[in-house]
């Protein structure tokens, strides 16, 4: 098998963005746009993307269906350099499409698949066996697949600390009322956690920065960065609080997969040695690329372009 450095679990999905859209869409008998199109999508998959781009070998843990849409994420994957040997295909199973319907002035409403295969990722679909393999492991994000529920995340994460992988985890709300207390045995494994403010904010009840990362450091995450959108981001540790302005005068055209850019960029500077201040100038380049164009992989197309932006930053 071939050596990998990244492992990253999740969604990876179909995304079919519609915008812009209005409100009164069921009001007319066909409503024209200018360009409707299949993406990838998905969190383990966005990130994965990037990660290669970025140039380190990556492999793809997740579950798709047999079927176009299925067969439309192995066509990127292979285009993408993305190791795919424990992707797993099911032909009992369709691959979970997304259906986005965005206005013009930015609110999204999702129109998904309940029994895709995004709601049926489970522990079953991780290969234990690769985690020798590898440096480092990204949870794409807590919460996304409710059957990778707190007693599922605790047996990967403790399987993967047998090998001395650096854990990274991103999240996203709670889909079913989970709370902290669900995950909490799962935190005390993670080095790195990825939350964006808001649903860190949600999940803790806490409402400054510094009480939210502290509430994720008592579970025993080692390291804490908190997503601040046009602010950039925040990094609090035991031993080390900073916060890295985002990169100035950029102008967002669409913010769909950012914080998967964002920690594709952190997670490609870790695996670099770079310091947890260069790693976040890494990682706010990185999403400040994304934003610039429409998709959550459209941006950044090579590591050129994030090394350029960082030059100016």
């Amino acid at each position: 098998m071939d050596k990998i450095e990244v492992i990253c679990i999740g969604a990876a999905i179909v995304d079919i963005p519609l915008q812009p859209v209005s409100k009164n869409i069921f009001d007319v008998d066909s409503y024209p746009l200018e360009r409707i199109a299949m993406t990838t999508g998905g969190d383990a998959i966005n990130e994965a993307t990037i990660i290669s781009r970025l140039g380190h070998r990556t492999a793809l843990m997740s579950r798709i269906g047999d079927d176009a849409a299925g067969h439309f994420i192995l066509t990127h994957c292979r285009k993408e350099n993305i190791d795919i040997q424990s992707l797993k295909q099911d032909a009992d199973l369709d691959t979970s499409i997304n259906v986005g319907l965005v206005t013009a002035d930015g609110e999204r409403t999702f129109v998904t698949n309940r029994n895709g295969s995004l709601w049926k990722l489970d522990i079953h679909d991780v290969d234990f066996e690769r985690f020798s393999q590898a440096r480092l492991l990204s949870l794409a994000s807590i919460f996304n697949s409710p059957l990778l529920d707190g007693k599922a995340l605790t047996e990967i994460f403790t399987r993967a600390k047998a090998h001395q992988l650096t854990i990274c985890a991103d999240m996203i709300k709670p889909r079913l009322n989970e709370t902290l207390d669900d995950i909490r045995q799962a935190l005390s494994y993670v080095d790195y956690l990825f939350p964006n403010f808001d649903e860190a904010k949600l999940l803790t009840g806490k409402e400054t920065l510094d009480d939210i990362a502290d509430s994720f450091l008592n579970c025993g995450v080692k390291t804490v960065v908190i997503k601040t959108g046009k602010k950039g981001c925040f990094i609090k540790s035991a031993d080390i609080k900073m916060a890295i302005p985002a990169v100035s005068g950029i102008t967002a055209i669409d913010t769909i997969g950012a914080g998967d850019n964002f920690a594709s960029g952190f997670i490609a500077a870790l695996l670099e040695g770079k310091s947890l201040h260069d790693c976040a100038l890494f990682a706010n380049a990185t999403a400040a690329i994304s934003v610039l164009s429409v998709g959550a992989t459209t941006g950044v197309t090579n590591r050129k372009l994030v090394e350029q932006l960082l030059e100016e930053y």
